[in-house]
């Protein structure tokens, strides 16, 4: 099997997707986010850290640069290691604000996701080493307002979707959405279903989320993975969780086994979406759609 690519931040292609706001691009590399950096007249917002200490010195680095002496804020998009386990190296140089849902999935799930993730491989474990989680300087409920001066950013809890403590950040005089996870650009949906050790996930509150979203038409939406893009990226997603859930309970319905469904519902989805990555989330989907079901059982596979 290849060696996985290392999932390292790197100042590439950093463009400025509208006044003050700077994305750091993934690159389509695995584990690797979005990252965006928003700027007001007073102080400068990052959105997320990237995987482990190295990568979030590079992001604060850059960030320090592009701030130029305003004050610097730090927030993560969901708890999951590529995102929030670098929040450390702000500690002395940000505000980390973060919604409740989220800090409690760093505090009570992230030791577990920093001992699953170190298990994918040596590259992976060599951004990993020396992460110890840190606490958030501000918590809220389900949503808050930061100045910035002359810009407000809003940050909203979205409820459980891909994980529990989702949020999104809203730049309304830009008409920028970061996304985190709940989209990906040119990938099938990433579903960390794992039962029994995680089953957060809901394939239809994620689908009810992303119908809220779609209503608001943002002009520029940041995903989580992949390239930054229009509301169009939104309605994808949906349109994707509809068809994934529609396809599943139609077989579920006719008590068709699990595996079988598997099959079926993949083999259609593949032709339906030939050049989206992440093949192997639909398998996840599927079962996490099957516990969803109206009818709680569920067929032997």
């Amino acid at each position: 099997m290849a060696e996985m690519l290392e999932p390292v931040v790197e100042l590439t292609d950093v463009t400025e997707i509208a006044h003050d706001i700077v994305v750091i691009p993934n690159r389509r590399v695995p584990l690797v986010p979005n990252i965006g950096v928003i700027g007001g007249r007073d102080a400068v917002l990052v959105v997320e850290t990237g995987m482990g200490p190295r990568n979030a010195e590079t992001v604060l680095k850059f960030a320090t640069e592009v701030a130029d002496g305003r004050e610097l804020y730090l927030t993560t998009t969901h708890f999951h290691p590529e995102h929030a386990f670098g929040a450390q190296t702000f500690a002395d140089a940000a505000t980390y604000l973060i919604n409740r849902d989220q800090a409690a999935d760093l505090r009570l799930k992230g030791p577990g996701y920093l001992e699953m993730f170190t298990g994918l491989g040596a590259a992976v474990a060599r951004q990993l080493e020396g992460v110890h989680l840190a606490r958030p300087d501000i918590v809220y409920d389900r949503s808050y307002e930061l100045d910035l001066g002359g810009r407000v950013v809003r940050l909203r809890a979205t409820g459980r979707a891909h994980s529990n403590g989702d949020q999104v950040v809203e730049v309304p005089d830009a008409g920028v959405l970061f996304t985190g996870d709940l989209v990906e650009s040119g990938q099938f949906a990433i579903f960390p279903w794992f039962p029994p050790h995680d089953t957060d996930v809901s394939g239809l509150r994620w689908l009810a989320v992303m119908e809220r979203l779609a209503r608001e038409h943002p002009r520029i939406v940041v995903p989580g993975h992949g390239a930054v893009g229009g509301a169009e990226l939104l309605a994808d997603v949906r349109d994707y969780l509809r068809m994934l859930r529609d396809e599943t309970w139609i077989r579920r319905d006719s008590a068709m086994a699990e595996e079988t469904i598997i099959e079926e519902v993949r083999a259609l989805l593949i032709t339906r979406r030939p050049g989206w990555d992440g093949q192997e989330w639909i398998e996840k989907g599927v079962g996490c759609l099957c516990a969803e079901h109206p009818h709680t059982s569920v067929a032997p596979a």
